[in-house]
């Protein structure tokens, strides 16, 4: 016998609190939804960011701490410069670095027309390691760690040709360098390494030119530096005399006063004769 289907006694809701509830239904699905995904974003991004931006180096961190005892003063905190004691070194490059840092100029002893050359008071190695740490702050130029083996297959010929083109204008023929505008000056070139050449070149220091890879390529720039080192400051003169190193304008007045002393006394000679 069919017994028949008993209908439920509570009272149906009215449509207006149907739609509402369904609403709400939704709202709180899409919190999960969004709950659920930040939680597996901070699970797991991270990790990610982690393995794609690798933390400071060693040298780096020896190059803060340096920087923190002998830089900050002037450079302010982070290298972001201080107005009116010393520029932001953000983006720079260790090749500045070296340069400055390496020939004694920095830390600067006063404010003047250009930063003189003095004995560093930083290793070769706490030099490297302040250019690392500058270098982790931004993109610049670096300079290479295989220089030596660069200039060891140099070509003499070549880098004299560069020199004459590029660098006697200012630093003389000699590298006995000269004097420049407004109390600056290119400077010698005999107490320079090859790494504290190739960083001049990189950073442009001074009224210097950036010698950039796109002007002369690594190759180029060991040429020129094996030119310098084998050739300038060997000291050697096949010729003779070099008069200081100083180009044709000390040979033309030596072979001119030679010249006007000999011609008088063959005159002299000449008139005694007659």
């Amino acid at each position: 016998m069919h017994t028949p289907r008993r209908r439920s006694t509570r009272p149906e809701a009215p449509p207006r609190l149907r739609r509402y509830r369904r609403r709400a239904a939704g709202v709180v699905r899409m919190l999960l939804a969004l709950v659920l995904a930040g939680g597996a974003y901070t699970l797991f991004a991270p990790a990610a960011q982690a393995q794609e931006e690798p933390g400071m180096s060693a040298a780096a961190a020896e190059g803060e701490a340096l920087f923190e005892v002998g830089c900050i003063t002037c450079h302010g905190r982070s290298a972001g410069g201080v107005e009116g004691r010393g520029p932001s070194l953000i983006n720079v490059g260790g090749a500045s670095v070296e340069f400055q840092v390496g020939t004694g100029r920095m830390p600067l002893a006063r404010q003047e027309a250009q930063a003189q050359r003095k004995p560093p008071l930083y290793t070769d190695e706490q030099v490297r390691q302040l250019a690392a740490y500058i270098d982790s702050l931004g993109v610049g130029p670096v300079v290479p760690d295989n220089v030596d083996e660069l200039v060891d297959d140099a070509d003499l010929a070549r880098g004299g040709e560069l020199f004459r083109i590029n660098c006697s204008q200012c630093h003389a023929f000699g590298g006995g360098g000269g004097a420049l505008s407004s109390g600056k000056y290119a400077p010698s070139l005999y107490p320079a390494s090859d790494r504290i050449i190739y960083a001049a070149m990189l950073s442009g220091p001074q009224n210097m030119p950036i010698f950039g890879d796109s002007t002369l390529i690594p190759e180029q720039k060991a040429d020129v530096i094996a030119y310098i080192q084998q050739v300038i400051q060997t000291d050697h003169d096949p010729g003779g005399f070099n008069l200081g190193r100083y180009g044709p304008s000390t040979e033309g007045l030596a072979i001119f006063l030679v010249g006007i002393v000999a011609l008088v006394f063959a005159s002299l000679w000449i008139a005694g004769k007659s």
